[in-house]
């Protein structure tokens, strides 16, 4: 048996009901735990969920819905994917976190990063312009509060702590805490110093480029002296039972989120039919049959060399029960063919 966690996380998107009307923020949020109930029966390890601050997201106390699943679920590993630690208080993050914890008898993780949006930062007060000093300072913090002892600390950014103790303590002693990487070298190198397990956020692009960063982040976890950590990744799919309803479900959804980020953000690209084939058969796409999906999936952990997988199952509007039934087959098809294939002294077939 491969000893590759599968999971899932999700940013919290709206979406629609079957007759393709939005759905209200709370229903779509009570779905978020119906959901995440599902992944724990049927066996999944991990849960997360991203946090944001806008009209097309309905999670952003994220550490509020967390404590809800927590209470519903038995086995599952539950947490953020991620928490923008710059703009948050890293002691109350930790007090959320811990609480967590307790809630959930020791499931509770949290994953620590920059986001892929900035709209907390205006919300919250703080300036665009601190960007890099209030992420390191903050992570610095957060690092000393993992400790679980008295805090003396201070820096620019927030005020000192001097021989401070927070509560609650964690029941092992330590909350476990990842660092998500987009695509900085300088992010990859931070994680490694810290000694905290990495989280590769991908959303496009072939996995296999992003091996030089796993290479990167062992190389100065031995020259700082730091023990071996998981490597972990997540990257968006959809699952259905053959690969063209697969895509047909999957594409007027994506190409709608794609395209709505895009004009954002400026970005010159359209979503063509071509280029999301293109991005499924090579590229940071899980979609198609179960088949199909495990076995990208097991040659692209196994080309990473990853101890988890985060399939992000919610992209775009999709209907609750497209993504339960996703969630049906990734937790019973696809995760024990992948560990089949890895299991396997055979080559893993492209």
């Amino acid at each position: 048996m491969s000893t590759l966690q599968l999971g899932l996380d999700s940013f919290g998107d709206i979406t629609v009901d079957d007759s393709g009307q939005p759905l209200a923020m709370d229903e779509v949020i009570r779905n978020i735990i119906a959901e995440a109930e599902l992944a724990d029966r049927l066996g999944l390890s991990y849960f997360g969920l991203g946090e944001h601050h806008r009209a097309d997201f309905a999670v952003s106390a994220t550490s509020t819905v967390l404590s809800a699943i927590a209470a519903r679920t038995q086995n599952i590993h539950v947490g953020s994917s991620v928490t923008i630690l710059s703009s948050e208080d890293p002691v109350r993050v930790y007090e959320q976190y811990a609480t967590i914890d307790a809630i959930s008898s020791g499931r509770a993780e949290v994953t620590l990063g920059r986001g892929s949006f900035i709209e907390s930062f205006p919300l919250f007060g703080y300036d665009l312009n601190h960007y890099d000093e209030l992420f390191e300072e903050k992570l610095d913090l957060f690092a000393r509060l993992l400790t679980e002892d008295a805090i003396t600390w201070q820096g620019t950014q927030r005020a000192p702590l001097f021989d401070q103790q927070v509560y609650p303590k964690t029941a092992s002693g330590r909350l476990p805490t990842w660092i998500a990487i987009g695509g900085s070298p300088e992010s990859v190198i931070r994680a490694a110093q810290y000694g905290f397990p990495m989280k590769l956020a991908i959303i496009g692009g072939a996995l296999a480029r992003f091996r030089p960063f796993v290479d990167l982040y062992y190389d100065t976890l031995a020259q700082v002296g730091h023990s071996p950590q998981p490597v972990a990744a997540h990257s968006p799919g959809y699952v259905a039972e053959t690969d063209e309803k697969a895509r047909e479900e999957f594409w007027p959804y994506y190409r709608e989120h794609f395209g709505r980020i895009s004009l954002e953000r400026g970005w010159p690209q359209v979503l063509t039919p071509e280029r999301f084939d293109a991005e499924i058969r090579g590229g940071a796409l899980f979609v198609g049959s179960p088949e199909t999906v495990a076995k990208k999936l097991a040659q692209d952990a196994k080309t990473l060399g990853l101890q988890r997988f985060d399939l992000k199952y919610a992209n775009g509007a999709m209907p609750h029960s497209l993504l339960l039934k996703s969630i049906e087959l990734y937790a019973t098809e696809v995760v024990p063919r992948v560990h089949e294939i890895l299991s396997s002294p055979e080559p893993v077939a492209p």
